[in-house]
């Protein structure tokens, strides 16, 4: 493999080709609304859609009811050989375990013989006790948790509303899940980045955790509202370089660590593979959202956006993910050449970057026909991976 073909990553359609309708793979359920905690960078409480105060606090065995048919339709018309659910919210454990019962059980009847249902919830693990942990075990489902590093960086944003910082308690039942007999259930750990943190430092202090998988998410924000210390007019590129020494540890460590989602993919993307996440490459989008309510949206993301960006029109009780599949928002979100900007098509990194996060794209006067506000920070990161990679590759070929 050359070192142009490692950079221009994986084929892609032509220019031009439009984007097909792609089915659902990930079923995200708002199964309940609030949260105990009131974190800072909050997408769903904090920013732009406040539609969450008129939804229903918890899921019905209704709209539960109408989301496994509408599963088990769209598994059998596309032949879908394995899915994933993932229980969200809000905090999903606020909805309880008989509600959690029966949506993972009434998901996996409707489903049939052949299909793989994976089912995952992700937690701030406030409530992840022993009762839960069982539950859990009990319905095959697995558990991702939102944590932030050590304590302080934690406790800079994932507060309860009283102030009080959720390290302890988070901590607390991330040990009772990874020192006992429910280590096999950890999905993982999400982690918002944070460039005042140390880097180092957090990145330690997850892998304290032994996560299968570290996911370092960039705080939401756009052209509109940027996030934070991004100066869109800015060729400054302070979470590349917050990253950079995260990947720099990672990569040179001497024995094998858990995998950052981030970094995977990049170097997924380098080497000629597919994006597997949203946040970066060309690969088609295949998720959906299911409000609270049973409202069907193309993504919870664009919350951070404005008000009714992930809007569909549609509802669980009348409509098909088939239907939502083919909604002109859900055909923009696809992740091709042909959705992006001329300005990114233009760029050596298009392929790997694929214009960053659909959300980050939005500016109020052009809508999401734009590069993305971290579009500097991206650049910066994959050419850095690039580099290391083509300096191994290298040493690789004249060893031989």
């Amino acid at each position: 493999m050359s070192e142009d073909r490692a950079l221009n990553g994986p084929a892609e359609a032509k220019r031009g080709d439009a984007p097909q309708p792609t089915p659902f793979q990930q079923f995200i359920l708002k199964i309940h609304s609030r949260c105990q905690l009131s974190c800072r960078y909050c997408y769903m409480y904090e920013m732009a859609d406040q539609s969450w105060r008129s939804q229903p606090r918890s899921m019905s065995p209704r709209v539960i009811d109408d989301i496994a048919r509408r599963i088990g339709e769209h598994i059998r018309t596309h032949d879908l050989g394995e899915i994933e659910v993932i229980l969200h919210g809000g905090e999903p454990l606020l909805a309880g375990a008989e509600i959690i019962s029966y949506a993972v059980t009434s998901i996996r009847r409707a489903v049939d013989v052949g299909t793989q249902v994976h089912v995952v919830v992700q937690t701030n693990a406030v409530m992840l006790d022993e009762a839960f942990l069982h539950l859990f075990d009990s319905l095959g489902v697995r558990i991702g948790v939102s944590l932030d590093g050590y304590e302080a960086a934690n406790d800079r944003h994932r507060l309860f509303a009283n102030g009080k910082g959720s390290y302890a308690q988070v901590s607390e039942a991330l040990h009772r899940l990874t020192t006992g007999r429910y280590h096999h259930l950890f999905n993982g750990i999400l982690c918002t980045v944070d460039i005042r943190n140390d880097p180092i430092g957090v990145y330690q202090a997850l892998s304290e955790f032994d996560p299968p998988v570290i996911d370092f998410l960039l705080p939401h924000g756009n052209w509109t509202a940027p996030p934070p210390f991004r100066d869109p007019q800015s060729a400054e590129t302070p979470y590349a370089e917050w990253l950079i020494r995260i990947f720099d540890h990672w990569y040179d460590s001497p024995r094998a660590e858990t995998d950052v989602r981030f970094f995977v993919e990049i170097i997924r993307l380098l080497m000629g593979s597919a994006s597997r996440v949203e946040a970066i490459g060309l690969s088609p989008t295949r998720m959906v959202v299911v409000e609270t309510n049973g409202v069907i949206e193309h993504s919870d993301i664009l919350k951070s956006a404005y008000e009714g960006a992930g809007a569909t029109g549609m509802h669980v009780m009348r409509d098909s993910f088939d239907a939502v599949m083919t909604h002109p928002a859900v055909l923009a979100r696809q992740r091709t050449l042909f959705g992006l900007p001329d300005v990114c098509k233009s760029c050596d990194i298009h392929r790997i970057c694929g214009g960053g996060l659909h959300a980050h794209r939005f500016r109020e006067e052009t809508g999401f026909g734009n590069p993305s506000v971290y579009c500097p920070d991206l650049y910066r990161l994959i050419s850095h991976i690039h580099g290391r990679l083509a300096k191994d590759v290298a040493k690789i070929r004249s060893s031989r």
